[in-house]
């Protein structure tokens, strides 16, 4: 098969059984346990998570819409690949989108919120440690969830949200490049040390090299699999 097979379907919880499945396709896409330009298999993946066809064709239909996978006439549904205009495309808006979350969060943060972005730095630093991968792209997500939280700005965060699929596949391909998951964690204490500086264009500045460099390695994961 080439790769892990995809663990069968728990039913413990109160979800449609096509929403189950979705989550756990739309998972294994972002960490690259399915990827880019696979063909996905109905029958397999049916087996594979121990349910019919019918949610995981449905499933399929909604990833489509999420543009995490591609229909190709006569062949079928694959794993949408990554190119480097979408990579662009989405680090362009999210620079601008994270640039003005930090800085209205340096205006607007509660010290309960900035303690929580301390406590994200242990988490990330711990995971680090342990070599955890998956564990670092939580931290990360929880740092910059945080981040919108803090700028009082619901409708920033709902835009920021709208493009959550790519950015958590961007984030895991990005932190997996060598020496990245430690260069992160340096960025984020210094968008912590001025959110609690209380400095907006320093926080703006800060947050949005932090995107720049994320796209920087998420580029050359691209370029070294293509090589």
């Amino acid at each position: 098969m080439g790769r892990t097979p995809l663990v069968p379907i728990k039913l413990d919880s109160y979800k449609p059984l096509r929403e189950l499945v979705f989550e756990v396709l739309r998972e294994a896409i972002i960490s690259g346990q399915l990827a880019p330009g696979e063909r996905l298999m109905e029958i397999q993946l049916a087996e594979e998570l121990g349910v019919s066809r019918t949610p995981v064709r449905e499933a399929i239909r909604k990833l489509e819409l999420e543009e995490l996978v591609l229909m190709v006439p006569r062949k079928g549904a694959y794993v949408a690949s990554l190119s480097m205009k979408d990579v662009v495309e989405v680090f362009e808006i999210r620079g601008a989108l994270e640039g003005l979350a930090a800085a209205l969060a340096a205006e607007r943060i509660t010290e309960e919120e900035l303690e929580s972005l301390q406590r994200q730095l242990v988490k990330s630093a711990e995971m680090i440690g342990n070599a955890d991968l998956q564990g670092m792209v939580e931290a990360d997500t929880g740092f910059h969830q945080i981040l919108y939280q803090a700028s009082r700005n619901e409708r920033l965060a709902q835009i920021i949200n709208n493009l959550r699929e790519q950015i958590q596949r961007f984030r895991q391909t990005s932190l997996s490049y060598p020496g990245r998951m430690k260069i992160a964690l340096e960025e984020h204490r210094e968008i912590v040390d001025a959110v609690s500086a209380r400095d907006p264009e320093m926080a703006r500045k800060l947050a949005q090299d932090h995107i720049e460099n994320a796209e920087n390695s998420m580029m050359q994961v691209i370029r070294d699999e293509k090589s």
